[in-house]
């Protein structure tokens, strides 16, 4: 058996919050054709009900348009990631052309190819979190006016979490500017390690640590559900759209 192998076990949880209405969007794709492989993808829509909704259906349809023709032995998964990314955001502005809305959308998108290597995307501030056991080894940060704040060192991110101009994104899907892109790389994904990606509307509620125990001592489905269901309770009346999706690389019995 090699070192590195492992079993995947995967869930998505989404609820609407305290919210009217659902604009977050999530899903994990297996490839049609390639076993292993498979992209995971989150978008938090914003912009009206319609608006927000609509501009993540296009990152969900463009996700898998670009992922069924994604062959993970000739083509860059970067490049394929970075289309997602542009392709979505041009379909999004173009909505707005044609609609009297202002849809935008964050996105968070993880590839895992069959060899074991890992890449991710992510523009907005939903988040992507790698860990290993119940270690932190990486998560992306936001594209928010706090964010900019922490870099600057003139908050903390413990005062960050709960900045009332936390809700301010500096970079989006849709918006006037191209959209900041930010990737990751890990070169291989082992045994133990867990990825999640989720909108705000669920990290808003937990630090690394609580997220990383939770993630190391349940499966991703019980992970799932417990996560939004503390979520809900600590909004205490006020909860946000909340989407989420759990990766565990689990070592193989014997």
């Amino acid at each position: 058996m090699k070192p590195n192998a492992y079993r995947l076990t995967a869930s998505t949880g989404i609820h609407k919050g305290d919210r009217d209405y659902q604009q977050d969007q999530v899903t994990v794709l297996s490839h049609s054709r390639v076993k292993g492989c498979l992209l995971a993808v989150l978008a938090d829509g914003m912009g009206g009900r319609s608006g927000g909704r609509k501009a993540s259906d296009q990152v969900m349809m463009t996700a898998r348009q670009l992922f069924e023709r994604y062959d993970p032995a000739t083509d860059d998964p970067q490049v394929m990631l970075k289309q997602l990314l542009i392709e979505a955001h041009t379909v999004i502005k173009l909505i707005a052309i044609s609609s009297e809305q202002e849809p935008h959308s964050t996105i968070a998108a993880f590839l895992l190819n069959p060899t074991g290597d890992c890449h991710w995307i992510h523009a907005g501030d939903s988040r992507i979190y790698h860990f290993h056991g119940n270690h932190l080894v990486k998560r992306t940060l936001d594209h928010s006016y706090v964010q900019l704040l922490v870099d600057r060192g003139e908050i903390t991110p413990e005062q960050a979490q709960n900045h009332p101009k936390s809700n301010i994104l500096v970079s989006c899907l849709g918006s006037d500017n191209a959209p900041s892109v930010s990737l990751h790389h890990i070169p291989q994904m082992t045994p133990g390690d867990i990825l999640m990606a989720c909108s705000d509307g669920l990290w808003h509620y937990f630090n690394d640590t609580e997220l990383g125990d939770i993630l190391s001592t349940l499966a991703p489905r019980e992970a799932s559900e417990f996560l939004i269901e503390k979520a809900r309770a600590r909004a205490r009346g006020t909860g946000d759209n909340l989407s989420m999706v759990v990766v565990k690389f689990e070592p193989l019995p014997g």
